[in-house]
């Protein structure tokens, strides 16, 4: 599977959670680690943990390996590591703090399937 469809059953995983403000960044040529960092946000700590949950089902489901899913039981920044897709689920609080965005604004949004986000 390459990058561009992981990416898309990722997108649309927090789209079935109702993450907000979701985008994706497109981190080739920026970053050796990966191709795509998705960021979006929950309101509550029940809603980040649910959306984090829907991408490694949907990660399984594709059979895609989980490399890694660190700060499930806090819930306010829950990184799951799809090695070519990093997927970034923030407590709203938390994800103001970290503005990863603006981090990496020299990333440009990566396109899925009509929508750019």
């Amino acid at each position: 599977m390459n990058s561009d469809q992981l990416l898309n059953i990722a997108v649309k995983a927090t789209e079935d959670k109702k993450a907000e403000d979701i985008i994706s960044l497109n981190m080739q040529g920026i970053s050796d680690m990966t191709d795509y960092f998705i960021v979006c946000h929950g309101n509550n700590e029940r809603q980040v943990q649910s959306i984090a949950r829907a991408v490694k089902d949907a990660a399984n489901e594709a059979e895609i390996e989980v490399k890694r899913m660190e700060g499930f039981n806090e819930a306010r920044w829950i990184l799951i590591d799809l090695a070519n897709v990093v997927v970034h689920v923030f407590h709203k609080d938390e994800r103001d703090y970290y503005n990863l965005e603006k981090l990496y604004r020299d990333a440009p949004l990566a396109s899925y399937g009509q929508a750019v986000y």
